[in-house]
């Protein structure tokens, strides 16, 4: 078990790599788009509504085939890997096509339905050809994924958002292009990243389509769609609900703010990256459940480490004066900090949610995704409504965190159905449990005394202590962590 155990870690490392640094430097963006004289809180609303929507059109576009995909050649033999590869890509790449066509007919009704506001209707033309080419390459990275090819995915996901940021500074402070510069940075960069996965494409591709199997192969994707759809609807719908109910200038405060849950947002991407391959070659393992067991338990003690954290000292990182009094997050935006830990506990239970994704994979049972992510989608729409009017953005971050719960339970109930994981309950319930108290005392500091130092180091050393206290991290699993990280920092 600790070999496997071992292996996860070293491969969530090494996809950490590029997850972190790549959106970390992606992240960076966020100070400087909040603080240039060409980008204002309302053309960055305009960004966050329009991004929210590409992110939809995504979900439509790969319609689960990059899943089904993972799925088919991790049982397929070594003589069947081109086909079922050739069969994904060149069905994605015909379908991707005619819906670029169907949007370029129709972009006019497309920006009205984004609400764009006239003068930059243009960029629904940047949308559809980002959506092409970022489908184009979904299916050869899962496949860099299957093979453990860590370091050429760390490489090209690293290039791709070095592209990318070039290209923001150069046509944002030398060609004042404003939001405008965002989008066509975005689709160079999506350009770049095709061109260099073409040998691995062509490396797989036989130009042959085997009919039964991709059948197999749609009626696995299939639900995926309506499925990722509520996980999409989950993510961003509270865009636009904001941007309805307030204004261009709330919405752009809010998602400033938002883009502040990177950090735990980044460790459940790299871990999320690493998990579905590695359960999917390790099912049939003897000890397989146990093993998935403990990875959940290890999962929740370190994603609560990094929420502690986080909460305690994102404010002090985001007001950090970095140039001139220009802070981290621009001093206009700074208002919005009061929704990050509720934004960082919502990413947490999406980890949650990953991690009980194992069964419903193992067992085929993908049907069941679209009653999960719909019902976590439903939640945040109508938690979303009844709480903007009276807690404003607090109430659009409360939304999510609420939906992810959802989610989270939701999988677990039907995951458990099929495929019964002995996870560590009581060390779970008493993670959650303690977050949950933490963030209770310190939203009541930070609202009726003030959240000075003195405070926020007496709630670390608590709640470090209470993980000790209530046996949630023994001590023999303390020695493992630090042995795994010496042993993967040498490698």
């Amino acid at each position: 078990m600790l070999a496997k155990i071992k292996e996860l870690s070293k491969d969530t490392a090494i996809y950490g790599i590029s997850t972190i640094i790549g959106r970390f430097l992606g992240f960076l963006l966020v100070p400087f788009y909040t603080n240039v004289s060409s980008i204002s809180p309302s053309d960055f609303g305009v960004y966050s509504n329009v991004y929210a929507y590409l992110a939809f059109l995504n979900i439509v576009f790969i319609y689960g085939m990059d899943a089904a995909y993972m799925k088919y050649t991790s049982i397929s033999g070594d003589a069947n890997k081109k086909k079922t590869f050739s069969t994904a890509y060149i069905f994605v790449f015909f379908s991707s096509l005619f819906l670029a066509i169907i949007l370029f007919f129709l972009r006019n009704h497309f920006s009205a339905l984004m609400e764009i506001p006239i003068n930059f209707h243009h960029l629904t033309q940047y949308v559809i050809l980002i959506l092409i080419f970022d489908t184009l390459s979904l299916i050869p990275f899962a496949n860099l994924r299957l093979e453990r090819k860590a370091g050429r995915f760390t490489a090209f996901k690293f290039t791709n958002i070095l592209v990318n940021i070039s290209l923001n500074l150069v046509l944002i402070l030398k060609y004042k292009m404003g939001i405008e510069a965002i989008f066509l940075a975005n689709l160079i960069s999506s350009i770049v990243t095709f061109l260099l996965l073409i040998p691995e494409i062509l490396n797989k591709l036989t130009f042959k389509i085997d009919v039964a199997l991709l059948k197999k192969m749609l009626w696995f994707g299939i639900p995926y769609l309506p499925a990722s759809i509520a996980a999409m609807i989950v993510n961003v719908i509270d865009r636009p609900v904001v941007l309805a109910m307030t204004n261009s200038t709330t919405l752009g405060i809010y998602q400033a703010n938002y883009k502040l849950g990177i950090f735990m947002m980044l460790f459940v991407s790299m871990f999320q990256y690493a998990w579905q391959p590695f359960f999917l070659n390790n099912a049939k393992e003897k000890n397989a459940k146990e093993l998935f067991a403990k990875i959940l338990t290890l999962f929740m003690i370190v994603s609560s480490l990094i929420w502690i954290v986080l909460t305690l000292f994102v404010d002090n990182f985001a007001r950090l004066e970095i140039y001139h009094h220009k802070t981290i997050i621009g001093r206009e935006y700074l208002s919005g900090l009061v929704i990050v830990p509720i934004i960082l506990l919502g990413y947490l239970f999406n980890g949650m949610y990953y991690n009980f994704q194992a069964g419903i994979y193992i067992k085929e049972k993908t049907k069941y995704f679209p009653y999960v992510t719909g019902a976590g989608a439903l939640v945040n729409v109508v938690v979303n409504v009844l709480l903007i009017p009276v807690l404003g953005i607090i109430g659009a971050a409360l939304a999510t965190l609420a939906a992810y719960m959802v989610m989270a339970a939701g999988l677990f109930y039907f995951a458990q159905k099929f495929y019964k994981i002995p996870y560590e309950y009581e060390k779970i319930l008493k993670i959650i449990t303690l977050i949950f108290i933490t963030g209770i005392v310190y939203y009541y500091l930070y609202f009726q005394i003030g959240l000075i130092l003195i405070y926020k180091l007496i709630l670390l050393v608590g709640f470090l202590v209470s993980l000790l206290i209530l046996n949630i991290f023994e001590k023999n699993e303390i020695q493992y962590a630090i042995n795994l990280f010496r042993s993967n920092f040498k490698k």
